[in-house]
């Protein structure tokens, strides 16, 4: 089978552990998680988690069987990247004089709909959300002018079709 990105949607209750017993299922099978978020979700007391892997669809399945097996998990879902609407977030710090000094850092910031977040005497600070190509031509983009630090974000995603889960959640914030 071939293998392709794949969104892993997990709604729970908020217990310790359970991250640690979520990330055990892909470890046994050696699948690296890509990228991983926890959020709370649109029901008060359910959180979401948006985890994101590189598998065939049949390791996919598996791993969503399983990781509902766990007794706080509400319901999982897997979604391929046209199923989605998504997003990460990367922050990128730049010594200050680049800004001035190279009229190109400018152009880059502008046509990569990047936002400068801070300035300060010594760095800048360049946020950028979007797909995670996009993070990464900015990163391609500003590494010839020597990037400080750099950090992004896990994906967070919402499905383009309504999920069943809605429902399953209103009964349950109705019961707590």
């Amino acid at each position: 089978m071939e293998k392709k990105w794949y969104t892993i949607s997990v709604y729970s209750e908020n217990h310790v552990g359970l991250l640690n017993r979520i990330s055990g299922i892909f470890l046994k099978r050696h699948i690296n998680i890509e990228s991983l978020n926890v959020s709370a979700s649109e029901i008060p007391s359910v959180s979401k988690f948006t985890i994101v892997v590189f598998t065939t669809q049949k390791w996919v399945e598996n791993i969503v069987g399983q990781i509902e097996k766990q007794i706080e998990v509400i319901k999982a879902f897997a979604h391929t990247d046209d199923e989605i609407i998504y997003q990460e977030t990367a922050l990128f710090k730049v010594a200050s004089h680049l800004l001035f000094d190279e009229r190109q850092i400018q152009n880059i910031i502008k046509e990569s709909n990047s936002q400068i977040v801070t300035v300060s005497r010594d760095y800048f600070v360049i946020a950028k959300a979007g797909r995670r190509h996009e993070v990464d031509e900015l990163h391609d983009l500003l590494a010839p002018f020597g990037i400080l630090q750099f950090v992004r974000s896990g994906r967070i995603a919402v499905s383009k079709e309504a999920m069943p889960i809605t429902e399953l959640l209103k009964k349950y914030e109705d019961l707590n």
